[in-house]
């Protein structure tokens, strides 16, 4: 377990991240980050849009249920 303190940057409240949590975050300075609810009441900060995520599972489901359909479209 990684743990962090927040900090004080400008006016605004930051935590900084230690070399170890960016490599398991796969994330470099500059990357966005998201902070969104788990199922279990607590929070996950993820490298990952869950929007983004989300449209993909949709989008996937689509070309897999539609294939002939975007076969021929394709055509």
């Amino acid at each position: 377990m990684l743990t962090f303190k927040v900090t004080t940057v400008g006016a605004s409240a930051g935590v900084i991240l230690t070399k170890e949590a960016l490599a398991r975050l796969k994330v470099q300075k500059g990357d966005t980050l998201y902070l969104t609810e788990a199922p279990d009441g607590g929070y996950r900060l993820t490298a990952c849009d869950p929007d983004f995520e989300r449209q993909m599972a949709l989008a996937e489901e689509i070309m897999h249920d539609d294939r002939d359909i975007l076969r021929a479209l394709a055509k």
